[in-house]
């Protein structure tokens, strides 16, 4: 009794003496807010936790998995270093894929092109000006098969960021898998898969909501049975984020749209632990480096209770949320990019703290091209540094008890269940998209933010203060300006040199099935076989599916 009475004439004199400080400096704002509006107190101390805390926190590996979804973490071994490339032809992002493993890369992560994204052949009119721009030009299998040469997908997990047309992706990837004598069931990676962002977000939609999601529980399915190393669907918050939203938008809509692809799927009539340990998740990593650590470390707390309490899934990996994280795109600026990297190695470091599976690592002239060779080892480079020298993935959750942390994880919690509240009142996330309500909370976020840009509340460095007259001029990569053309005439080859009576009967036997109700993806790695197109086999599905125009 005597030392908290002690305790208390202290904290009293420590009250008075940081007012007193904070009185010389009238300049410095006295409330601090995260990107959530969670106001930041200036001290954190032990009676603000409240009595669930430890039940709450629980062990690194056991429910409800705060600490982590493994008892070691990092000790047993690093996260995946999955850095993300695509550009102009299979040809030269091969090379890129190589030169990454090569430099101790472990992972592939894929970026596609536009027209790859939306299901159009290089020479559609829709692709002009687009054809490997801002990924890898992929029109058929073909284009696949010179994608992965030489790289052993027995051995090496893929993740490939595609949405509408995933299913295409995928059975690609399948049959050159085969190709290399390597079956279905001994295949690892992720496909993006999310529809729902696209809507809310991003925009590389193709069908509309329903039928996108009978594609999605489709694969569901057919990897059940065929595919059961490979993640089916990684439910991203990265793009919501990059879109404007706050760290508790991102985190509550993210999980608000995992939780109508498990509905979805269970709809179809499959078990809870058939197909939910193999959801992924996708999440970003920006700026505010605690709100970061502590939304991470909230989203594994809410899916595990999600998953347990309202789907009543019995298997314990069914209730951990595992996920890949990027660096915020959104938040590196062109001007003096070299800040960018430490930007990055920041927000790489809150992954890491935050218990990532796996991590890319942006690189720092993104905000002007695509990523130079140089760029991109650097990038690959913070990761390595921070694995091996940082000393931070020594030991498992090293934040886990902080004061600030761990009622900064309640609050994020409970200010995401406030947007859950208000999307089931809505009818669940798919409503929620039809009506308009995420993309529109997300627009008035992203607004709020650029009004404090452009008025100096927010600081970005470089940009809107501490600016140089004369900046260096970075060297950029540039594009084969023969690439379009390039890629049409090898796709006009496939054309010609393919068995087309076959080709046209697997993409008829594909109409069939949209009709009925029949599982799409064992037709759609038919018309793979034949060396159908993206184009082609979107073509069929958009016949029957019709397209997406927005709200």
């Amino acid at each position: 009794m005597e030392h908290e009475n002690d305790f208390e004439q202290l904290f009293k004199e420590w009250q008075e003496t940081t007012r007193k400080l904070m009185d010389r400096f009238p300049e410095r704002k006295e409330t601090f807010q995260t990107t959530s509006n969670i106001e930041i107190e200036r001290l954190y101390l032990p009676e603000q936790l409240d009595s669930t805390y430890m039940e709450k926190l629980g062990l690194p590996g056991q429910f409800p998995y705060t600490r982590g979804i493994q008892p070691t973490m990092y000790r047993a071994r690093h996260w995946t270093m999955r850095q993300y490339a695509g550009f102009g032809s299979a040809e030269e992002t091969n090379k890129r894929f190589r030169y990454l493993l090569d430099q101790g890369q472990t992972g592939l992560s894929v970026a596609f092109d536009l027209p790859t994204q939306i299901g159009y052949d290089s020479d559609h009119s829709m692709s002009k000006g687009e054809v490997g721009k801002v990924g890898v030009a992929i029109d058929s299998l073909e284009d696949m098969e010179a994608l992965l040469k030489g790289i052993p997908l027995d051995k090496v997990s893929t993740s490939m960021t595609i949405n509408a047309p995933a299913a295409v992706l995928l059975a690609m990837y399948i049959v050159v898998a085969e190709k290399q004598g390597v079956s279905p069931d001994k295949i690892s990676g992720t496909i993006q898969n999310d529809i729902l962002k696209e809507y809310i977000a991003r925009g590389t939609y193709i069908f509309p909501p329903k039928p996108s999601m009978r594609l999605i529980t489709d694969i569901f399915a057919y990897c059940t049975e065929n595919v059961p190393r490979w993640n089916t669907i990684s439910i991203s918050g990265y793009h919501i984020r990059e879109a404007g939203a706050t760290a508790a938008q991102e985190l509550a809509f993210t999980i608000a749209n995992g939780k109508a692809y498990v509905e979805a799927a269970l709809e179809t009539g499959l078990d809870i632990d058939q197909f939910a340990p193999r959801l992924a998740f996708f999440f970003n990593a920006h700026n505010v480096f605690f709100e970061e650590i502590a939304k991470f470390r909230a989203a594994r707390r809410m899916w595990a209770k999600i998953m347990k309490e309202t789907y009543h899934a019995k298997n314990p990996k069914s209730w951990q949320l595992r996920f890949h994280t990027q660096t915020g795109g959104s938040t590196l600026t062109a001007q003096q990019p070299d800040n960018n990297i430490v930007r990055v190695t920041v927000q790489a470091l809150s992954a890491i703290l935050g218990g990532t599976q796996s991590l890319h690592t942006n690189s720092r002239d993104e905000a002007l091209a695509l990523p130079t060779e140089e760029s991109a080892r650097i990038a690959l480079r913070t990761q390595q540094i921070l694995a091996n020298e940082s000393g931070v993935a020594d030991t498992v959750d090293p934040l886990a008890g902080s004061y600030f942390v761990e009622t900064l994880t309640d609050e994020l919690e409970k200010e995401a269940h406030r947007y859950l509240d208000k999307i089931k009142e809505l009818g669940g996330a798919v409503s929620a998209v039809e009506q308009g309500y995420m993309q529109r909370e997300i627009h008035h976020t992203a607004y709020e933010t650029q009004k404090a840009i452009e008025k100096g509340d927010q600081i970005v460095v470089g940009m809107n203060a501490y600016q140089l007259d004369d900046e260096p001029k970075p060297e950029l990569h540039r594009l084969d300006p023969e690439l379009s053309a390039n890629q049409v005439r090898k796709l006009g080859k496939v054309r010609s040199k393919r068995d087309q009576q076959r080709a046209s009967a697997q993409l008829e036997s594909l109409r069939r099935a949209a009709q009925a109700s029949e599982n799409l993806m064992p037709h759609i790695v038919e018309c793979v076989r034949t060396y159908c197109t993206i184009g082609e086999i979107c073509g069929v599905l958009r016949e029957e599916f019709g397209e997406y125009t927005g709200i």
